[in-house]
């Protein structure tokens, strides 16, 4: 009895960063359902990504999108329907609410969101104060010591 170990759902939910102690705590808690609707995740330069869902047969006031505290959480509710007199003889267009929650690494801002031919694209950018950057400093062979006693 062979078990394959995909790392796949731990990447599904993240964006940004690859530590491994919260991806691990991420897929475990992962349910079966989950799955709905599709999405992509993709990367766009070493500093944008964007998240795509598939999001048919919904409107953009279907749709909500939130960060809170590091975590953006996309849901989806359809409404009721406007026509009442509509009878279905086939129904397969998935309109049931869900809820994706993307936890995103440190300086990722959501930038731009739009919805277009049933697929929600959500623009995200890391964002790197100067404070946090990686500094560079000279060194000075010919300086006297700043500190003296």
């Amino acid at each position: 009895m062979t078990n394959a170990f995909s790392l796949a759902p731990l990447f599904r939910s993240s964006v940004g960063f690859d530590r491994f102690n919260d991806l691990f705590e991420t897929a475990l808690r992962n349910e079966p359902g989950s799955s709905y609707p599709p999405y992509n995740v993709e990367k766009h330069g070493d500093d944008q990504y964007r998240i795509v869902v598939a999001a048919a047969g919904f409107q953009e006031e279907d749709l909500e999108l939130q960060v809170e505290k590091g975590v953006l959480t996309v849901s989806g509710g359809k409404r009721e329907p406007k026509t009442e007199n509509v009878s279905y003889l086939h129904q397969g267009i998935a309109q049931r609410a869900f809820k994706l929650s993307f936890r995103l690494a440190d300086h990722i801002e959501v930038k731009a969101a739009g919805l277009s031919n049933g697929l929600l694209n959500i623009d995200l950018l890391r964002v790197v104060p100067e404070e946090a950057k990686a500094k560079r400093i000279p060194i000075n062979g010919a300086q006297k010591p700043a500190l003296q006693h």
